[in-house]
Protein backbone atom coordinates (compact mmCIF):
# COMPACT_ATOMS: atom_id res chain seq x y z
CA UNK A 1 0.00 0.00 0.00
CA UNK A 2 1.01 3.53 -0.80
CA UNK A 3 0.23 6.47 1.34
CA UNK A 4 -0.85 9.77 -0.64
CA UNK A 5 -0.57 12.44 1.96
CA UNK A 6 -3.46 15.13 0.66
CA UNK A 7 -1.84 18.39 2.49
CA UNK A 8 0.60 20.55 1.59
CA UNK A 9 1.27 21.26 5.55
CA UNK A 10 5.23 20.84 5.81
CA UNK A 11 4.02 20.41 9.98
CA UNK A 12 1.47 16.77 9.21
CA UNK A 13 4.82 15.74 6.63
CA UNK A 14 6.95 16.42 9.92
CA UNK A 15 4.57 14.65 12.27
CA UNK A 16 4.44 12.21 10.34
CA UNK A 17 8.52 11.81 10.08
CA UNK A 18 8.25 11.49 14.12
CA UNK A 19 6.24 7.97 13.72
CA UNK A 20 8.72 6.93 11.04
CA UNK A 21 5.87 7.68 8.32
CA UNK A 22 6.96 8.93 5.15
CA UNK A 23 4.12 9.00 2.35
CA UNK A 24 4.80 7.98 -1.02
CA UNK A 25 3.32 11.29 -2.37
CA UNK A 26 1.85 14.48 -1.69
CA UNK A 27 -1.27 15.92 -3.31
CA UNK A 28 -3.09 18.15 -1.88
CA UNK A 29 -6.86 18.85 -3.47
CA UNK A 30 -8.10 22.13 -4.23
CA UNK A 31 -11.67 22.56 -2.74
CA UNK A 32 -13.82 25.38 -0.75
CA UNK A 33 -12.79 25.85 2.51
CA UNK A 34 -15.57 28.44 3.40
CA UNK A 35 -17.37 27.96 6.33
CA UNK A 36 -21.23 27.25 5.50
CA UNK A 37 -23.64 29.61 7.15
CA UNK A 38 -23.95 28.80 11.09
CA UNK A 39 -21.92 25.84 10.99
CA UNK A 40 -20.46 24.83 14.13
CA UNK A 41 -17.00 24.31 14.45
CA UNK A 42 -16.89 20.65 14.95
CA UNK A 43 -19.18 20.04 11.70
CA UNK A 44 -16.93 22.15 10.10
CA UNK A 45 -13.82 20.46 10.41
CA UNK A 46 -15.03 17.25 9.84
CA UNK A 47 -16.70 18.64 6.69
CA UNK A 48 -13.83 19.78 5.15
CA UNK A 49 -11.03 16.92 6.30
CA UNK A 50 -14.13 14.75 4.54
CA UNK A 51 -14.12 16.29 1.17
CA UNK A 52 -10.07 17.04 0.85
CA UNK A 53 -10.61 13.23 0.91
CA UNK A 54 -13.23 12.75 -1.30
CA UNK A 55 -11.46 14.95 -3.94
CA UNK A 56 -8.73 13.18 -3.68
CA UNK A 57 -9.41 9.94 -5.21
CA UNK A 58 -6.47 7.06 -4.26
CA UNK A 59 -5.38 4.45 -6.86
CA UNK A 60 -5.78 0.95 -6.55
CA UNK A 61 -3.35 -0.16 -3.71
CA UNK A 62 -3.00 3.57 -2.36
CA UNK A 63 -4.71 5.30 0.85
CA UNK A 64 -4.85 8.86 1.06
CA UNK A 65 -4.70 10.90 4.56
CA UNK A 66 -6.12 14.06 4.52
CA UNK A 67 -6.81 16.15 7.70
CA UNK A 68 -8.02 19.91 8.50
CA UNK A 69 -7.36 21.59 11.81
CA UNK A 70 -9.69 25.03 12.85
CA UNK A 71 -9.70 26.93 16.20
CA UNK A 72 -12.66 27.63 17.45
CA UNK A 73 -13.52 30.82 20.17
CA UNK A 74 -17.09 29.49 21.13
CA UNK A 75 -18.64 28.73 17.67
CA UNK A 76 -16.41 31.13 15.80
CA UNK A 77 -14.47 29.64 13.33
CA UNK A 78 -10.93 31.17 13.46
CA UNK A 79 -9.19 29.92 9.88
CA UNK A 80 -6.20 31.51 8.56
CA UNK A 81 -5.89 34.89 8.77
CA UNK A 82 -5.68 36.65 5.28
CA UNK A 83 -3.55 39.57 6.47
CA UNK A 84 -1.64 40.27 9.86
CA UNK A 85 -4.40 42.89 10.49
CA UNK A 86 -6.49 39.29 10.74
CA UNK A 87 -4.12 37.70 12.67
CA UNK A 88 -3.56 40.67 15.04
CA UNK A 89 -7.46 40.63 15.68
CA UNK A 90 -7.23 36.50 16.16
CA UNK A 91 -4.71 37.25 18.90
CA UNK A 92 -6.78 39.95 20.76
CA UNK A 93 -9.52 37.61 20.42
CA UNK A 94 -7.71 34.77 22.23
CA UNK A 95 -6.08 36.53 24.39
CA UNK A 96 -6.31 35.88 27.95
CA UNK A 97 -9.42 32.78 27.09
CA UNK A 98 -9.47 29.31 26.25
CA UNK A 99 -10.08 28.26 23.00
CA UNK A 100 -10.48 24.42 21.16
CA UNK A 101 -8.82 23.26 18.44
CA UNK A 102 -9.80 20.57 16.44
CA UNK A 103 -8.36 18.23 14.09
CA UNK A 104 -10.26 16.15 11.78
CA UNK A 105 -8.88 13.16 9.84
CA UNK A 106 -10.12 11.23 7.12
CA UNK A 107 -8.72 8.18 5.36
CA UNK A 108 -9.68 7.38 1.98
CA UNK A 109 -9.08 3.63 0.65
CA UNK A 110 -11.02 0.90 -1.40
CA UNK A 111 -13.96 2.92 -2.09
CA UNK A 112 -14.32 4.38 1.93
CA UNK A 113 -13.83 7.16 4.12
CA UNK A 114 -12.71 6.47 7.70
CA UNK A 115 -12.68 9.48 9.96
CA UNK A 116 -11.75 10.60 13.29
CA UNK A 117 -11.57 14.04 15.14
CA UNK A 118 -10.11 15.19 18.37
CA UNK A 119 -10.68 18.07 20.19
CA UNK A 120 -8.49 19.95 22.62
CA UNK A 121 -8.50 22.95 24.89
CA UNK A 122 -5.73 25.84 25.34
CA UNK A 123 -5.65 28.67 27.15
CA UNK A 124 -3.71 32.05 25.82
CA UNK A 125 -1.61 33.79 28.93
CA UNK A 126 -3.00 37.61 28.50
CA UNK A 127 -0.68 39.24 25.47
CA UNK A 128 0.81 41.98 26.47
CA UNK A 129 0.76 44.93 23.30
CA UNK A 130 4.32 44.15 22.67
CA UNK A 131 4.60 40.24 22.64
CA UNK A 132 1.40 40.37 20.20
CA UNK A 133 3.12 43.11 17.51
CA UNK A 134 6.37 40.74 18.28
CA UNK A 135 4.53 37.80 17.33
CA UNK A 136 2.83 39.34 14.54
CA UNK A 137 6.55 40.92 12.76
CA UNK A 138 7.82 37.25 13.30
CA UNK A 139 5.16 36.46 10.55
CA UNK A 140 4.78 33.06 12.15
CA UNK A 141 1.12 33.53 12.35
CA UNK A 142 1.02 32.89 8.49
CA UNK A 143 -0.97 30.32 7.35
CA UNK A 144 -2.16 28.76 10.91
CA UNK A 145 -5.27 28.46 12.03
CA UNK A 146 -6.49 31.19 14.86
CA UNK A 147 -3.12 33.25 13.32
CA UNK A 148 -1.17 31.11 15.95
CA UNK A 149 1.38 28.59 16.28
CA UNK A 150 2.02 26.39 19.14
CA UNK A 151 5.35 25.09 18.25
CA UNK A 152 7.00 27.92 17.10
CA UNK A 153 7.40 31.11 18.99
CA UNK A 154 4.24 31.21 20.17
CA UNK A 155 4.37 28.43 22.65
CA UNK A 156 5.42 30.85 25.04
CA UNK A 157 2.20 32.34 25.18
CA UNK A 158 0.14 28.85 25.94
CA UNK A 159 0.69 27.58 29.50
CA UNK A 160 -1.94 25.28 29.64
CA UNK A 161 -3.82 22.75 27.08
CA UNK A 162 -6.04 19.59 27.67
CA UNK A 163 -5.98 17.35 24.57
CA UNK A 164 -3.34 16.00 22.17
CA UNK A 165 -0.40 18.33 21.55
CA UNK A 166 0.35 17.28 18.07
CA UNK A 167 -3.23 17.01 17.19
CA UNK A 168 -3.06 21.36 17.79
CA UNK A 169 -0.13 20.78 15.45
CA UNK A 170 -1.97 19.93 12.91
CA UNK A 171 -2.20 15.89 12.90
CA UNK A 172 -3.21 13.94 16.01
CA UNK A 173 -0.52 11.13 15.86
CA UNK A 174 -1.94 8.40 17.67
CA UNK A 175 -5.17 8.50 15.83
CA UNK A 176 -3.35 8.71 12.88
CA UNK A 177 -1.15 5.49 13.28
CA UNK A 178 -4.85 3.46 13.95
CA UNK A 179 -6.68 4.88 11.54
CA UNK A 180 -4.09 3.99 8.52
CA UNK A 181 -3.32 0.61 10.46
CA UNK A 182 -7.09 -0.08 10.46
CA UNK A 183 -7.13 0.66 6.84
CA UNK A 184 -3.99 -2.04 5.96
CA UNK A 185 -0.71 0.75 6.15
CA UNK A 186 2.05 -0.95 7.09
CA UNK A 187 4.49 1.93 6.59
CA UNK A 188 7.45 2.49 4.61
CA UNK A 189 9.80 3.86 7.17
CA UNK A 190 12.18 6.69 6.96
Amino acid sequence: MQLILGSASPRRRALLEQIGIVPDAIRPPEIDETPLRGEAPRAYCKRIARQKAEASVPAPGEIVLCADTTVALGRRILGKPADADEARQFLDLLSGRRHRVITALAVGHDGRITERDVVSVVRMKRLSHAEREGYIASNDWQGKAGGYAIQGPAAAFIPWISGSYSAIMGLPLAETAALLAAAGYRGRVQ
